[in-house]
């Protein structure tokens, strides 16, 4: 089995290639939604985040509330990190998890894992091969404005705060250009899917 990372920057069409990517027969973890299933009533995250920010994130049915949480940690560098330490460990070892039942079941499949920040925390390592998708900066900030109703200046600080994407182009075994026609990306992601496939039915370094 091939397990691959599919990363890229903010607004970059990560989830636009995933969706493609499942389609034509791939195995897709997306870590953001894991991420909110660990940190559920009985999550794995769930019992330590309570304990470290208290009852005042909590909405009405006791569930943590994403929005405030965000809030508490979004300015704190530290809380922040506080709280991906919950979090993170509990996201990998459901995503190891699922991976190898998958495998179980499959074993010349391709699982994909798709997560903002793969190659920012060294976990790109840990795949036989990373996409990276990309696009030119004046679509990433129209896509964010548009999708996310943000001003220019509030996309502009997220990306500020993302490893650039040269550096991130040499961590990745194939980068797909997002910034064309949604025809021109299928195509691209097509032709790696392809390449894939082949890796995944061979003895893969």
């Amino acid at each position: 089995m091939l397990k691959v990372g599919l990363t890229g920057g903010y607004a970059s069409g990560k989830s636009f290639v995933a969706a493609e990517l499942e389609r034509l027969g791939c195995f897709v973890l997306r870590a953001d939604l894991i991420g909110h299933a660990v940190l559920e009533p009985g999550g794995a995250a769930y019992s330590p985040t309570l304990h470290a920010f208290g009852p005042a994130i909590l909405a009405p049915d006791h569930a943590i509330d994403r929005k405030k949480l965000a809030s508490v940690v979004f300015e704190n560098p530290e809380l922040l990190e506080k709280l991906n330490s919950f979090v993170h460990p509990a996201v990998i070892a459901r995503e190891d998890q699922m991976i190898e039942e998958y495998k179980t079941r499959n074993p010349q499949g391709v699982a994909i894992v798709e997560a903002a920040i793969l190659i920012e925390t060294g976990r790109d390592r840990m795949f036989d091969r990373i996409i990276l998708t990309a696009c030119d900066r004046e679509t990433q900030i129209a896509r964010g404005v548009k999708r996310d109703h943000l001003t220019r200046e509030q996309v502009l600080a997220r990306l500020a705060r993302q490893l650039p994407l040269e550096e991130k182009k040499r961590h990745a075994h194939y980068v797909i250009d997002t910034s064309g026609e949604k025809q021109d990306t299928l195509c691209q992601v097509k032709v790696i899917f392809e390449a894939l496939e082949r890796l995944a039915h061979s003895n893969h370094p």
